[in-house]
């Protein structure tokens, strides 16, 4: 009950100390409204043992000893300065974010900016509970934080709220501050485990293959692999051995093997994130033996091709099903 109530609290403060509307337009500054300060656990007992050293000097009638008191407090305030001053304005914009697996981790670049003649030195930038990037800035310079953010379902992953600290430079007191960039990362669904063997359907079509294995010329053997045509093994040199592997023959040449991975193609019982998965699947295995291929599924099709952009495109479909492009 306790901690519940004091999370509630402080999400209400977090709301209150960002000042706008989540996500933030970049440039994000720290303005001195955004930067808040309190004394740390050590601070705290720093304050509590100058107050034990000016007792006894008001006991004793110490004069050195109200001198030190009153030295180690000047210097105590003047590092709430310092610390502070390592923060305030200092300038955060989004970067990139990579696609990944769902399952995966998600790495979101900040890109920080300071604009000022000194460096800003032992910054700590966070998400909730993760491990803090520590980074330094140097003067009028820039420099990139990437944090890093557990990828649980696909879709759009939006960026946390991400809090950035220090306690620079005798750690007597914390200087921190908020921010909610907008910035996303798109999660792609994880390929299935075990799926079905590439669907084939004996379907061939013009094209070509990134390393040119087509159905003209043989070129040679290698090792069976699980989505190869079972027209292409070399069934008289498997029989020449005893016990041996399967081999597949290789071809070159201008014409290549096209496949389909259709939506329609699954049974009935498997479910959209089972379906997606094993999509996922097939486009990988597919891309990685060098086929054209296409992809339909409701509202989605692509014509048959491979290559970098052609997975993207396809893995973007998938992740996006039902939840909408952006």
């Amino acid at each position: 009950m306790l901690a519940s109530l004091r999370r509630r609290l402080h999400e209400t403060f977090v709301r209150w100390a960002l000042r706008v509307r989540p996500p933030e337009p970049a440039p994000i500054v720290l303005t001195q409204r955004r930067v808040y300060v309190l004394p740390t656990r050590a601070g705290i007992a720093y304050a509590v043992a100058l107050g034990i050293i000016l007792l006894g000097a008001m006991n004793y009638n110490l004069s050195l000893g109200h001198a030190l008191v009153f030295l180690l407090g000047g210097l105590g305030i003047v590092a709430i300065l310092h610390t502070f001053r390592n923060l305030v304005l200092v300038s955060m914009r989004p970067g990139r974010c990579e696609p990944v697996f769902a399952g995966g981790v998600a790495r979101f670049a900040m890109v920080l900016e300071n604009r000022r003649a000194e460096e800003r030195t032992s910054l700590r930038l966070f998400i909730d509970d993760e491990t803090p990037v520590e980074i330094d800035i140097g003067p009028h310079a820039s420099t990139v934080a990437t944090l890093s953010v557990p990828a649980a379902r696909r879709g759009w992953l939006p960026m946390p709220r991400l809090t950035i600290e220090t306690t620079w430079p005798l750690g007597l007191v914390r200087a921190w501050s908020y921010a909610a960039p907008d910035l996303n990362c798109l999660v792609y669904p994880a390929p299935a485990a075990k799926a079905p063997p590439l669907p084939w359907g004996g379907a061939s079509a013009q094209g070509s293959t990134r390393d040119g294995r087509g159905a003209d010329d043989f070129s040679g053997l290698r090792g069976h692999q699980v989505a190869d045509s079972p027209h292409h093994v070399a069934w008289k040199a498997v029989a020449r051995q005893q016990d041996g592997p399967l081999l597949t023959k290789l071809f070159s040449g201008a014409t290549a093997q096209r496949i389909w991975l259709d939506w329609e193609a699954l049974p009935d019982t498997v479910d959209t994130e089972q379906r997606l998965s094993i999509l996922a699947r097939w486009m990988i295995d597919a891309e990685a033996n060098g086929l054209a291929w296409g992809l339909r599924m409701p509202a989605v099709r692509l014509a048959p091709d491979n290559g970098p952009a052609q997975i993207s495109a396809g893995l973007r479909a998938l992740a996006l099903h039902n939840h909408g492009a952006r």
